[in-house]
């Protein structure tokens, strides 16, 4: 699944025209700060109305309400804007996934097998627990585990990558999703989700956005910003008696207008935070799914950005997933090349992964060629896991490539010895973390070939970053102790568990939580689940079981384990964003309070007119400024809300001064420049 462009035409009409369904007080009572505002709103255009029937407050005139009121509901409808444009992006993605759903005719089976009776039936007809038969060229109708058989599935409706994948009965791979594809083979799958409770249908639901619940942060930063709210209301409620007390004593000066009183209020509260509160809740949650992860919540993004421990597999996270042909290493009195050779064609015949990077090793080390036959007998011996060799026979002589035991089983029977020397070699290779195999021409044991595992280019500098923000990551693995130090050491991370077993792995969380940190874990895999249920942030494998996903929060549909770091940078992306935002939107209410106050008040206090320091107009003009710049700023910040502020590893100092001095600063400054701006533009007076 790929995100749609930021901004599209069917994108802004259908925020626009959300904006006004949120102008419903049930809509608009969920957010206290704007509820406020809508208020200030309503009570401007009664004035308003009220002055056209030659009621006056305390002198003003109508078009200034008017002006004033007008600006005060475009506030709102920005508000409005900016949230439903968040939720119109979460839409428009699951838009594309509903394109991946329909009405699939499939074959129920009675029994497991494949001659079982069978008959067709929708895929609104299927239960959880049935049994159905899918055939190679035929959509996948429901979500489930595969029971029977092998296939190649694509899977690029949902996730969007194109490349085919292999899931087969049992392991880690069983589980298929409604809407995929069979291409090759047959599968006899088992429904695990009943009609309009699949994954695809659960996907929809959490990309849409609109029913996100608040995160605790989320709720914390609400009671702080309506306690502001309630702050600016008691200090402007004030102004007004203060103002008459002050013309009754001096007996000259106006009162200040009730229209300006609400203005003040609007522009002092926290409306800026506040109108785009929900857009970085839902932005956050649409981001992660544009790299094709799914969070079940707002609070699993949230809680990412917490994170200080990370736990990652080692095989297919921090190494590339195989073991990988490093050295070859020979007996006394063999040439390397005469041994890369024999290597070369003990592995010719064998299609794993290990077997294949053995050939190119030799072909890039020697230019080996490949064997040409010439009709010459030869006798091909894959790789299998009982005989745990693999050879060819072939001019006269046989060649065989595999574990020690097995070689030197094979050396005997044919008479030959093997050397201490190349026993020595294995047990060296062993204990630095690699995998010796060993190489045989006839009876002759010829050397090893070491296997290693490779870790991932450019690993070790991502945990270096993760480290400098306060992320400890570990490694887990089922390899032994030995093994696991070497890659962990080569890999940089910080720590690792091995010989793990799923309660290790659950034990292990649960240490770290009770010692107050916050926990991410991925897998893919039921032995996961456990584990995946304890953690706070838990990534499961779209390609693993059933099980793992419905304990994880969040779903990776690319089934990369190493997504885990980029759902951790944004979750942290989220958080500084929403501190930006929130730092920004209070100094430009302590830049607006100083800015118009004392404009505002000349009516009152002619001898304020010294304090004017920015040199506005009027004090009507100095309101309706102020009333314009707070709602032009509020769709000037959607775009960064939407995209999220930078985010690089740096230490939390760094950033708590790199946020003060660029939104602190700027939102203290800004509101000075663009308020006297918007002056100049009304009344044309520099």
């Amino acid at each position: 699944m790929k995100s749609k462009a930021v901004f599209t035409k069917e994108l802004l009409w259908d925020a626009l025209s959300q904006t006004f369904v949120k102008l419903k007080p049930s809509v608009q009572v969920k957010n206290p700060v704007m509820f406020a505002v809508w208020i200030g709103s309503i009570l401007t255009t009664v004035f308003w109305v009220v002055s056209l029937f030659g009621a006056t407050d305390t002198g003003t005139g109508s078009g200034f309400i008017l002006a004033v009121a007008v600006w005060l509901w475009v506030t709102v409808l920005f508000a409005n804007f900016s949230e439903a444009l968040a939720e119109g992006r979460g839409k428009a993605q699951a838009s594309e996934l509903r394109k991946t759903r329909g009405e699939v005719q499939s074959l129920r089976l009675k029994l497991p097998s494949w001659d079982s009776h069978s008959e067709t039936v929708g895929s609104s007809a299927l239960r959880k627990g049935d049994l159905i038969l899918v055939e190679a060229g035929t959509l996948i109708p429901a979500d489930g585990e595969i029971v029977l058989g092998a296939a190649s599935v694509d899977e690029s409706a949902v996730t969007g990558e194109s490349a085919p994948v292999i899931r087969e009965a049992g392991g880690d791979r069983s589980s298929v999703t409604g809407g995929t594809k069979v291409l090759s083979d047959r599968l006899i799958v088992r429904v695990s989700a009943d009609p309009g409770q699949g994954f695809l249908d659960r996907m929809i639901a959490l990309v849409e956005g609109s029913e996100r619940k608040k995160t605790p942060n989320e709720v914390a930063l609400t009671i702080l910003l309506i306690a502001l709210t309630l702050i600016f209301l008691v200090v402007t409620a004030t102004l007004l008696p203060f103002s008459q007390y002050a013309v009754a004593q001096s007996g000259t000066g106006k009162v200040v207008s009730l229209t300006s009183l609400v203005a003040l209020f609007v522009c002092l509260a926290p409306t800026t935070i506040s109108a785009l509160l929900s857009t970085v809740g839902i932005a956050g949650m649409n981001r992660l799914s544009a790299v094709n992860v799914l969070a079940t919540s707002g609070r699993a993004v949230e809680a990412a950005g917490d994170v200080d421990v990370l736990l990652l597999d080692k095989t297919g996270t921090i190494t590339l997933g195989n073991r990988m042909a490093h050295e070859f290493l020979g007996a006394p009195q063999v040439e390397i090349s005469e041994l890369a050779k024999a290597a070369y064609l003990a592995s010719w015949a064998d299609e794993t992964p290990e077997g294949r990077s053995i050939v190119t090793l030799a072909k890039r080390q020697f230019h080996i060629p490949s064997p040409s036959f010439d009709g010459k007998d030869h006798k091909a011996i894959p790789f299998s896991a009982q005989t745990r060799m693999s050879g060819l026979d072939w001019n006269g002589s046989t060649y065989r490539k595999g574990a020690l035991s097995a070689i030197e089983a094979w050396v005997s029977s044919l008479g030959g010895r093997f050397p201490d020397q190349v026993r020595d070699l294995t047990e060296s290779a062993a204990r630095s973390g690699a995998t010796p195999l060993v190489v045989a021409r006839d009876a002759q044991v010829l050397g090893i070939v070491v296997l290693k595992d490779i870790v991932k280019q450019g690993i070790r500098e991502r945990f270096a970053a993760l480290r400098q923000v306060g992320i400890k990551t570990i490694m887990i693995t089922g390899d032994n102790a030995m093994t696991a130090a070497t890659i962990a050491a080569e890999a940089g991370v910080d720590d690792f568990l091995a010989d793990a077993k799923p309660e290790d792995k659950l034990a292990l969380i649960r240490k770290y939580q009770a010692e107050g940190h916050m926990v991410a874990m991925t897998g893919d895999g039921t032995n996961d689940a456990p584990a995946l249920a304890q953690a706070d942030v838990a990534v499961a494998m779209n390609s693993g079981t059933q099980a793992a996903k419905e304990a994880g929060n969040m779903v990776d549909l690319d089934s990369n384990p190493t997504k885990l770091t980029e759902v951790v940078l944004v979750g942290k992306q989220m958080l500084i964003t929403r501190g930006s935002l929130t730092t920004f939107s209070i100094a430009n209410d302590i830049a607006k309070y100083f800015a118009i106050l004392p404009a505002m008040f000349l009516v009152t206090y002619p001898g304020l007119a010294a304090l004017n320091i920015m040199h506005l107009s009027s004090p009507s003009s100095a309101i309706l400024s102020a009333v314009i710049f707070n709602a032009l700023i509020i769709p000037t910040l959607i775009p960064l809300a939407l995209k999220g502020v930078a985010y690089k590893a740096q230490s939390a100092i760094y950033l708590l001064r790199k946020n003060l001095l660029i939104y602190g600063l700027g939102g203290l400054a800004l509101p000075f420049v663009g308020i006297k701006l918007i002056d100049i533009l009304l009344t044309g007076k520099v």
